[in-house]
């Protein structure tokens, strides 16, 4: 790992002061944060200083001002050497159970083929002897063949345990045929509701099942426990402070994870803080529910909404469409809950106080969305509540300015847009593209967009999110001029919508977000100042140090 010497040196140096110490005064950095009110109201702020007290941020401002009025005695100071400094990043968007078993199983997002991928597997077979070999991230629209991948290509390499590979979405699964011999999947069984079994000329199961069919086969895996959700966050967590993220909206837990979570707030072993969606088909939903939203003293958990899926994703042609597909005329993708049962569970949700966090891909997805929150809005109200629609990512022209009239928040993962680029249009065709990843139509009406990233579908890096909703180009600065670029935010903008925004998607902007004084003092030290550098040049940002409540959680070695 490098080494930034002279920064960290005195880094260092002090946080063992800093942890005893109630005040310490950080100077000589490029600070920025959004402050006052979340959205299109909100200003950019530049400072020079910043003083922190019991793990909240005091004053922030120039070091002549901040420092006038203290006593050298009893505060400390950490020169940061001309770095830059930001507000901590907020995920809007994650999964965090995911990301850690991502880290801990056999990846595959950088398979160049299907054979590369089996190969990837094999490699990984050979080394880990468990009764399942499991992994994460093939994609399929990656590969020159952009066809799915068969049980019969693992079976060649690893025929006497079961494998399972998710797709990058996570909303198609590829298996060996051991796997669907344990599933019992053969070509007599029926495709059930809101999923399906991909099938070959002859009606054979090929191994690859989209959405809920994936159950069949995650049916038989041996179960979780508690020693294991706790072994995949912590290893999250780890990962995740090191990229600057400090707090995460996790998009659908269950009652284990919960439960896991609690324990790890409990100990004060929460680095990163998490607002905790809990999932829709948690079968003791209702009786958490009644225990009413949970926030700990320290804001290292929250628990106040509840994630409900419509439909799949696009690259599985699982997404919801109005009209069929583009490049697949017999579909129009797959409802993963239906909607009476979207209507029940709204029901159940609003009266309890809890925020509604709802997937939708499709245009026909979140219109579904779109009409479920007006009649509850007129049936049993919650307008309040701040209710979302995770990915809001094609929506038909005519849903768009329903945010706005619903108080709906778009929640968003730039770097979708830069993923997708190479089979959207596929997909949807160019009329359907008006309405699809359409940041800045929705920050034009001041809708507010909470950016995320959906790890483990995408990387988890912020600044690679940044970076894609700027540029609306990837790493490789492709296409040029940038992918639908009048869609394209301001460096603020999108800056905004990873720090305030989301904190106010969560309800917590009076607490996180910005670096204003009363607010908890998660911030990060970065190698380059985004303002600064060309906007090419923003996913290489390099954080040294992140801080939650003012303490050191992360340096760079």
């Amino acid at each position: 790992m490098r080494i930034v010497s002279s920064l960290l040196a005195l880094v260092v140096f002090f946080i063992s002061f800093a942890a005893s110490a109630q005040t310490v005064l950080y100077h000589n950095f490029n600070g920025y944060t959004l402050t006052g009110e979340p959205g299109n109201g909100a200003v950019l702020k530049e400072f020079d200083a910043m003083l922190v007290t019991d793990g909240k941020v005091a004053a922030v401002g120039t070091l002549a001002s901040i420092q006038a009025s203290l006593n050298p005695a009893t505060t400390q100071k950490v020169d940061l050497q001309g770095k830059t400094l930001l507000p901590g990043i907020i995920d809007a968007h994650g999964h965090m159970l995911g990301l850690g078993e991502n880290l801990i199983q056999v990846d595959l997002r950088n398979a160049a083929s299907e054979q590369d991928a089996v190969a990837r597997v094999a490699d990984f077979a050979a080394a880990e002897m468990g009764p399942w070999v499991v992994g994460r991230g093939w994609n399929q629209e990656n590969w020159s063949e952009r066809s799915f991948p068969t049980a019969k290509s693992l079976d060649e390499f690893i025929a006497d345990r079961p494998v399972w590979l998710t797709r990058v979405d996570g909303h198609a699964g590829w298996a060996n045929s051991k796997a669907l011999e344990l599933a019992g999947i053969t070509a007599e069984t029926v495709s059930p509701e809101g999923g399906e079994i991909i099938r070959d000329a002859s009606g054979e199961p090929t191994g690859v099942l989209v959405d809920n069919a994936m159950a069949l086969v995650e049916s038989q895996m041996p179960a979780k426990n508690a020693e294991y959700y706790r072994r995949a966050l912590v290893t999250a967590f780890d990962h995740l402070v090191s990229e600057g993220i400090t707090g995460v909206h996790d998009a659908g837990v269950d009652a284990t994870n919960l439960a896991v979570y609690q324990q790890l707030a409990a100990e004060g072993n929460m680095p990163v803080r998490v607002y905790a969606m809990l999932s829709a088909s948690e079968p003791r939903l209702p009786d958490l529910l009644a225990d009413g939203p949970i926030t700990t003293e320290d804001d290292s958990l929250t628990v106040a909404s509840v994630k409900i899926y419509t439909d799949g994703a696009l690259g599985s042609r699982g997404a919801a469409l109005i009209d069929p597909y583009s490049d697949a005329p017999n579909t129009r993708g797959l409802l993963v809950t239906q909607p009476t049962d979207i209507e029940q569970l709204f029901e159940l949700i609003i009266p309890h106080g809890f925020q509604i966090n709802i997937h939708a891909i499709g245009d026909r997805a979140n219109r579904i969305a779109l009409d479920k929150f007006a009649k509850a809005y007129a049936t049993i109200g919650g307008r309040n509540l701040r209710h979302r629609i995770e990915h809001s990512q094609v929506v038909h022209p005519d849903d768009i300015p329903r945010f706005k009239e619903l108080n709906i928040i778009a929640s968003m993962q730039p770097t979708h847009a830069t993923s997708d680029k190479n089979m959207a249009e596929d997909r949807i065709g160019k009329e359907r593209m008006q309405g699809a990843y359409a940041w800045q139509t929705f920050l034009d009406q001041g809708t507010i967009v909470a950016a995320g990233s959906d790890f483990p579908v995408e990387l988890s890096n912020p600044f690679f999110g940044v970076h894609a909703a700027v540029t609306r180009q990837d790493r490789d600065n492709q296409p040029q001029g940038g992918w639908y670029a009048h869609e394209a935010m301001t460096l603020e903008q999108a800056l905004r919508a990873f720090t305030l925004d989301a904190a106010y998607a969560s309800g917590q902007e009076q607490q996180l977000g910005s670096l204003e004084p009363g607010k908890w003092a998660d911030f990060i030290v970065l190698d380059q100042d985004p303002f600064a550098v060309t906007s090419d040049k923003l996913w290489r940002a390099d954080v040294l140090a992140t801080y939650v409540a003012g303490e050191n959680v992360y340096t760079q070695e």
